[in-house]
């Protein structure tokens, strides 16, 4: 594939940490998207089945490669029409709830982030540092807006952030810093979703470390 060379983080291809994730991480549901998206690799859906009948989908999530390392921190257009297509096939009608989820945050976050602290319609427990936004915008977030069955995009990269805010018809959310890389010493935590199948929910809070939780929200009922 050309170009693969020179697209790594730290040493490692991109294409092998994918590869190790897949291969070794048994929890991961982790996929290589299509590759005609490169260097863009990890461009997928999930979809989330019924208790009743595996058959039928409660919700879809769609994950979407955000860039960064050594090449550009965007989603492509591209990327966007492969969303686009994607979600008009498996969903037509729009009928089933969808989710979205990337790393670097899409300009739409500097739009609707708080100046002070995390106060409503935003839902949050901190806003320590301004948005580290994606270098530019290519369409996504005109595709997702015009999709009345999208209901939430989650993303990280900002590990002061862990707050939710209403941005036309859906809710733009943080995640928070989880892990012990990178930077920052905020109190680490994990944003948790819950899916309600009947009547549809999407609800999503802060667990922390030791155990409490924050920031509850209904991002949809």
């Amino acid at each position: 594939m050309p170009g693969e060379e020179e697209c790594d983080f730290r040493g490692t291809h991109r294409i092998e940490l994918m590869k190790k994730e897949i291969d070794y991480n048994v929890l991961s549901h982790s996929k290589n998207g299509p590759k005609d998206l490169w260097p863009s690799i990890s461009n997928y859906v999930l979809q989330v089945s019924s208790s009743h009948d595996r058959q039928m989908a409660v919700a879809y999530m769609y994950f979407l490669d955000s860039g960064g390392g050594s090449y550009p921190e965007v989603i492509s257009s591209a990327q966007a029409e492969w969303f686009r297509h994607k979600a008009e096939e498996i969903n037509p009608d729009s009928r089933v709830p969808e989710i979205v989820f990337w790393h670097i945050p899409s300009k739409a976050y500097k739009k609707v982030a708080p100046w002070f602290g995390v106060h409503k319609p935003c839902v949050g427990s901190i806003n320590k540092e301004s948005v580290a936004a994606q270098e530019a915008e290519m369409g996504i977030m005109k595709i997702l807006v015009k999709r009345t069955s999208v209901k939430a995009v989650f993303v990280g990269h900002n590990h002061g952030l862990d707050w939710c805010c209403p941005y036309q018809n859906l809710w733009l959310c943080f995640a928070r810093h989880t892990g012990y890389g990178g930077y920052g010493n905020w109190p680490r935590g994990a944003r948790i979703l819950e899916i309600t199948e009947q009547p549809f929910s999407l609800k999503s809070w802060i667990r922390m470390e030791d155990g409490s939780v924050n920031s509850e929200v209904i991002l949809s009922s």
